[in-house]
């Protein structure tokens, strides 16, 4: 059985309450890490760039659409333009002047037809420029909150990375001063029970919460002051006192 005085198995105590603080500053840091307010904008972010991203290509259509058309009028006001100058100049036969007056007759009306649907795609195009205006909006809203909850939380990293460092620091200063074998079976139990030592007091176990059987604590009392004695509950060293029985 290994074996310490019991003045130094009550350093573990203090060891146990660093070793608890930086388990407790981990804790905090895994929760900051997944603040589910990041993931809940990273899920609307994505949803708004892809409403964006529609947005964008609805613009870019009709943009095309409304050059077309805008090319349409255009050749057909060069055409009109042609004939009319055809017409004015009054060369050709006469059913030659009268076809080419209802020509341009036609292409009038056509060019109005054309010029219709040119206003509507315009209009449309407003429309759609300013649907992706306010998409842009929410994005770049999104974005923002994103940013405000970012720093937040990263100054609280910064704050518990600053905090571990010192309380890590001072750990190892004072493990360094404690018995050897001791602080061996110490690491050793807190690695594989995530407690390492806790304190027995008035025949309950502060590792477990639970009061010990009577058996158990007979078992206990027999065992030599210095002998380094386990809760049977959580596995952790228990910590002997003047008061613990």
């Amino acid at each position: 059985m290994a074996k310490a005085a019991p003045a130094e198995q009550l350093k573990l105590l203090e060891l146990q309450g660093l070793d608890a603080k930086l388990k407790s500053l981990s804790n905090r840091r895994r929760s900051i890490e997944t603040d589910p307010r990041i993931e809940d904008l990273q899920s609307a972010l994505s949803i708004a760039n892809g409403e964006l991203g529609a947005a964008k290509m609805a613009v870019h259509d009709a943009e095309s659409e409304l050059k077309r058309a805008e090319a349409d009028v255009e050749q057909v006001a060069s055409r009109i333009e042609r004939d009319e100058a055809r017409l004015n100049s009054g060369t050709g036969l006469s059913k030659d002047l009268v076809a080419l007056q209802k020509d341009i007759v036609s292409l009038n009306k056509r060019r109005s037809d054309l010029e219709d649907v040119e206003l509507e795609v315009m209009e449309r195009l407003d429309a759609l420029r300013e649907r992706q205006s306010a998409q842009q909006q929410i994005v770049d809203d999104i974005q923002g909150s994103f940013g405000v909850i970012r720093a937040e939380l990263d100054g609280q990293l910064a704050e518990i990375s600053t905090e571990a460092a010192e309380v890590s620091a001072n750990r190892s200063e004072f493990a360094a001063g404690l018995d050897a074998g001791m602080l061996a079976v110490y690491e050793k139990t807190l690695a594989r029970r995530g407690v390492g030592a806790a304190r027995l007091f008035h025949g309950t176990s502060e590792g477990s919460g639970m009061q010990l059987s009577p058996g158990d604590l007979a078992e206990i009392k027999a065992a030599a002051e210095d002998d380094i004695v386990f809760c049977p509950d959580s596995g952790c060293i228990l910590v002997r006192s003047a008061e613990w029985a």
